[in-house]
């Protein structure tokens, strides 16, 4: 995380037993504190101004005020605030919804520990993090809007190793494995990667 420095989330999440699983699995890194539990978006957005945490882990279904609305509001007011989506819900709808909202991030609840550390990495180093099968998914996305516009000329706007960075990003790969593969560092990775999402 950011070095010399513990990140501070909060977390909003209507099941209790969920805010506390994700309580235990953050708590276990030396380098999170987690400062505060939401159950619904209103309770997040007041939250999120009192507390001013790094990240904020939002659920999307929530009584009162659903997560999208709270993603908002909370980007808007408090811009240094980086959103995670935490979520059952992978439709195409939610995903572009939430990351026009703002959020920097969008986990399935299906994914592992591991990857919600990775992605409050990720989103405090000014990235975006996708879960993998997400990722895959708004490329696909992308590129059949681009195909319908024009056979050519939208992906000229990418560099080279934009392009390549593409292409393994739609075959699965992590932002680890790619910097691997390409002898780069896992934050160049996550900058090419938000440009390619720009």
């Amino acid at each position: 995380m950011q070095r010399g420095r513990t990140t501070r989330v909060l977390v909003a999440d209507d099941h209790a037993i969920v805010r506390h699983g994700l309580r235990a699995i953050l708590d276990a890194e030396s380098h999170i504190e987690v400062v505060g539990e939401a159950a619904d978006g209103r309770e997040a957005v007041r939250k999120a101004r009192a507390l001013v945490p790094d990240v904020v882990i939002m659920d999307v279904s929530m009584p009162r005020m659903n997560g999208l609305e709270a993603t908002a509001r909370i980007v808007k007011e408090c811009p240094s605030i980086k959103v995670v989506a935490l979520t059952m819900h992978s439709s195409d709808d939610y995903v572009y919804s939430l990351l026009k909202a703002g959020a920097k991030g969008y986990l399935l609840k299906e994914s592992v520990s591991s990857d919600l550390v990775d992605a409050i990495q990720a989103v405090l180093d000014g990235g975006t993090y996708l879960h993998p099968a997400i990722s895959s998914r708004v490329i696909d996305g992308y590129l059949k809007r681009s195909n319908a516009k024009s056979r050519t000329g939208t992906l000229e706007i990418l560099t080279a190793r934009e392009r390549e960075i593409l292409q393994l990003i739609a075959e699965g790969h992590t932002n680890k494995e790619i910097a691997a593969l390409l002898v780069l560092s896992v934050k160049t990775i996550e900058n090419h990667r938000t440009r390619i999402m720009d």
